[in-house]
């Protein structure tokens, strides 16, 4: 059993950013576990650009993000393991892990950074009928082909879902020389950024079906069409509606899901809202010495705000493990799951708001402001975002537009929250029209 201060899981740019957090915040015994054979996750297959314009000020592709982390950790001479594949992990901070040159590996941690990121949402997920044929993918399988591999996937695709990666893709697969037949979108409106709408679909006249779904699937061998219906209010396919677009490959984007599994064998709590780990606004977990950041915590917009985030999280835990060094009790734990501690003041979502992160504030508040992040529930304009806490208004904020597609932001001076109990924070949207 090795024993090491900080062990971050995953190797993406949450992970990296926040082990050079930690580092610089003064832990310098950590470990990053990826179970890939390189770092920087999926942002080794974005040749786009539109990355880093937030965190480096300059417009970048995914693969130039990442190594600027990259060269972080090993500027710094963080250690990191690839081909590593975390196996278990329990309450205690104990991780059982699994290389090929090690074979078994076991590791106590001081303090753990979850960072692995999130998965596609697939046709299975999506119970799409048909037949199982070559030619239904995901998107960053599409991603991989092309920008990795050199494979062009299809040449008549058809795009399941509107959010950001699958807009990207429809603009090269055209670029490639493929024809984009369509974007189907169960939703009235984008998931995407109105940026990615107007130079990735308006741009190349992509012709968009919105509140319409793939019905079915055709095609033994290979794909030869898809059948494309209507939705009613719930998002279930209206008979009669349906139409056939011929085309040779389904490229499916329609969300993503946070890779909790490990989360959750350690016992720790996950929202029913954001499908990640319940956490306090020092991204701590209701299970002490448990960080989560990034896609694992909360599926973000950008990957500016997910290294963002997670440099807080590397902080965070690099204080944790410090104050334990030195006999200072830096414990959030709630004790129970069902039942979060009296210390705590909740956050929840009011009019308009999806759900939030954190969920959970300390009273005894040590940071000069706290951070809550959310996705409005529909596109409105000219609309005012609060927060209320006991029927009084402790921050607004003034927005043009927002869409689902983008995430809203609310830095809330400490000094505004109250401390008395039942005194929980509910976020809302107020005014604007759809």
């Amino acid at each position: 059993m090795r024993n090491i201060d900080l062990v971050v899981i995953g190797g993406g740019a949450a992970g990296m950013a926040a082990a050079v957090s930690a580092y610089k915040a003064g832990v310098k015994d950590i470990l990053i576990i990826e179970r890939n054979g390189y770092l920087g996750g999926v942002l080794r297959q974005c040749i786009h650009n539109g990355f880093g314009l937030h965190r480096f000020r300059e417009d970048l592709t995914g693969v130039e993000f990442a190594d600027r982390y990259c060269s972080m950790v090993e500027e710094l001479q963080i250690p990191y393991m690839l081909n590593t594949f975390v196996i278990e992990m329990n309450e205690n901070r104990e991780i059982t892990a699994v290389n090929p040159d090690e074979g078994l590996v076991q590791i106590k941690a001081k303090a753990i950074v979850l960072a692995m990121g999130c998965r596609e949402r697939t046709r299975n997920n999506l119970l799409i009928p048909g037949p199982r044929g070559a030619g239904i993918i995901t998107a960053g399988t599409a991603q991989r082909y092309l920008n990795i591999n050199g494979y062009l996937p299809g040449k008549k695709v058809v795009i399941l879902g509107s959010g950001d990666i699958g807009l990207i893709m429809a603009r090269q697969f055209v670029l490639e020389g493929a024809e984009v037949e369509a974007v189907v979108e169960v939703m009235p409106y984008s998931g995407g950024l109105p940026r990615n709408m107007k130079q990735c679909i308006e741009d190349f006249n992509i012709p968009v079906y919105y509140n319409s779904t793939v019905s079915e699937i055709r095609g033994k061998e290979r794909v030869s069409s898809v059948m494309v219906s209507k939705v009613d209010a719930d998002r279930r396919p209206v008979p009669g509606t349906e139409f056939e677009i011929p085309c040779d490959t389904l490229m499916i984007s329609a969300g993503l899901i946070p890779e909790n599994e490990l989360t959750e064998q350690a016992g720790i709590e996950i929202s029913a809202g954001t499908k990640g780990a319940v956490v306090t606004e020092d991204l701590q977990t209701v299970k002490e010495g448990f960080f989560a950041c990034g896609n694992v915590l909360h599926v973000h917009d950008l990957v500016d705000f997910v290294a963002s985030e997670a440099e807080e999280a590397g902080r965070f835990a690099a204080r944790y493990i410090m104050e334990k060094e030195h006999g200072v009790d830096a414990s959030c734990e709630s004790g129970t799951q069902s039942e979060p501690a009296a210390g705590y003041i909740h956050v929840k979502s009011g009019n308009g708001a999806g759900p939030a992160v954190p969920q959970l504030i300390n009273r005894n508040i040590r940071t000069d402001e706290v951070t809550v992040m959310f996705r409005p529930r529909d596109k409105y304009r000219d609309v005012t975002v609060k927060a209320e806490q006991n029927g009084t208004v402790i921050f607004t904020k003034k927005l043009v537009a927002v869409t689902p597609g983008e995430m809203i932001r609310l830095d809330i001076p400490a000094s505004e929250i109250g401390a008395s109990d039942g005194a929980d924070i509910v976020v809302s949207l107020e005014g604007g029209a759809n």
